[in-house]
């Protein structure tokens, strides 16, 4: 057993300085919270995290500092029934990590409780299954960029990407570094995006990932990355540092990325899943939020906390009610905008981060924090402005001023359009010279629509043209 020093409740996360490194975690349900460091070997060494303040525990260990692999074991009740869930034996990764090691095996020890019981805690110990989390030194990557482009609505073209998908079988990007950040950073995939005339890349997720466990078993995987677990870490599925053995690499290999797409003049927008996580429905395994804080963390079905509330279509639903977790969206945003650069967001589902009380309200906390947020307000801030909650779940041209939508309607028209279907000429006109009859009522400018004809799930512009069904066996 180590025994760390009293350490500070700020900033949560791992925060390596001077002599070792200040580690802080939220928990308003546990009774105790254990901080476990990890050697090259695997050993545990387990720190007790003794100070608490304003629902934060936290200590400082000397000697600790970048590399270094750790997790939390949170002691507590364990009680479905309360929608707490708190299980020593499961080690959780850190929801601040900036950086993620390893992966997930399905096995059964990864899950909080036994069998087929919910409401038996299991004591079957995680740590041999899961990922660790990284202690990363914000400042070992020097920037040659001078900040956002900021470019205009008006004069912007989204070019979405994945980074595997678009840099695999690029045949100039070097094969060592393709499926990367750092083959998109590469000039043949810089050059080819700006010689299309676009002037943005919209990046298919690229925070750490768990693919679902009914797809692992399956000998599949998550292609698309809409499964996050690592809100802070660049996912290190797309990292060649990774590949080549060195841990926590991503993290300067994504600075260069945004380093080189900034310097091309492509700005970069990320495609972030802010309405759930990847521990799935109450039987999912043990992760991270749930372990630590469940009821802050996901909406609980109000009759029975056992189960979560899912306007996703995933098993759970981010709790944007709570503070803690509205803490958790505006710091990473933040973080990706001041420390990593990029240039703005486009938000999945995004009419799920409304639903403070339930149904859509654009008076929702998490819209009132983004707009009087002096960073997050001045990046580009895009809507999927839908989700699959029972009611209103279509919410295109709801959004408040500061926000940019994908324009659901712009696409079906332009569709029916392309394949003769009578949609008329005013509809067209509509669609073509910005919807203001989704728009100008509220005041707002054209540049709210983002006018998209086809984006993402296997089916490109060619295959749009091409096929009646997709193709991306």
């Amino acid at each position: 057993m180590t025994t760390g020093l009293p350490g500070s409740p700020f900033p949560l996360g791992a925060t390596a300085g001077d002599g070792g490194t200040n580690f802080a975690a939220a928990s308003e349900v546990a009774a105790g919270l254990t901080l476990c460091l990890f050697d090259d070997s695997g050993k545990e060494s387990q720190v007790p995290m003794t100070d608490y303040d304003a629902g934060v525990w936290h200590t400082f260990v000397p000697g600790v500092g970048a590399g270094q692999a750790y997790g939390f074991r949170a002691q507590g009740p364990y009680d479905p029934a309360r929608g707490i869930r708190c299980n020593p034996a499961k080690l959780l990764l850190d929801p601040y990590a900036r950086a993620v090691s390893g992966t997930v095996t399905s096995n059964p020890d990864v899950l909080g409780y036994v069998g087929s019981n919910p409401d038996t805690p299991s004591d079957a110990d995680s740590a041999a299954d899961v990922p660790r989390s990284l202690v990363v030194d914000p400042s070992s990557y020097r920037w040659s960029d001078r900040g956002p482009l900021r470019r205009p609505y008006a004069d912007t073209v989204i070019y979405e990407v994945h980074v595997k998908g678009f840099t695999m079988r690029h045949p100039d990007v070097p094969a060592a570094l393709r499926g990367t950040y750092a083959g998109l950073a590469h000039e043949a995939a810089t050059s080819y995006l700006t010689g299309l005339g676009v002037t943005a890349v919209e990046l298919l997720p690229v925070h750490e990932l768990v693919p679902e466990g009914w797809l692992t078993g399956r000998g599949l995987t998550n292609y698309w990355g809409y499964n996050t677990i690592g809100f802070f870490a660049p996912a290190q599925r797309y990292s060649s540092q990774v590949r080549a053995g060195r841990p926590g690499g991503q993290v300067g290999e994504f600075k260069a990325m945004v380093d080189a797409l900034h310097a091309a003049g492509l700005e970069v927008i990320l495609d972030v899943v802010f309405n759930h996580s990847a521990e799935g429905n109450e039987l999912g395994p043990t992760l991270c939020f749930r372990g630590l804080d469940n009821p802050a963390y996901y909406r609980l079905d109000d009759g029975d906390p056992r189960h979560y509330y899912d306007t996703t279509g995933t098993g759970n639903s981010l709790n944007t009610g709570d503070p803690r977790t509205l803490q958790l969206i505006m710091d990473s945003l933040r973080y990706w905008l001041t420390e990593m650069r990029v240039d703005g967001f486009r938000f999945d589902l995004a009419a799920t981060l409304a639903r403070q009380e339930g149904g859509f309200d654009t008076t929702s906390a998490f819209f009132d924090l983004v707009s009087q947020d002096p960073v997050v307000s001045g990046a580009k801030l895009i809507a999927e402005p839908w989700d699959v909650g029972q009611t209103d779940s279509y919410d295109l041209g709801r959004f408040p001023p500061l926000w940019s939508e994908w324009n659901g309607r712009y696409r079906d028209s332009m569709r029916d359009f392309w394949r003769s279907h009578p949609i008329g000429l005013g509809e067209f006109a509509t669609r073509f010279a910005g919807s203001s009859d989704l728009y100008g009522g509220s005041r707002r400018r054209p540049t709210a629509s983002v006018n998209l004809v086809t984006v993402h799930d296997g089916f490109t512009l060619r295959d749009l043209v091409s096929y009646n069904d997709k193709h991306n066996e």
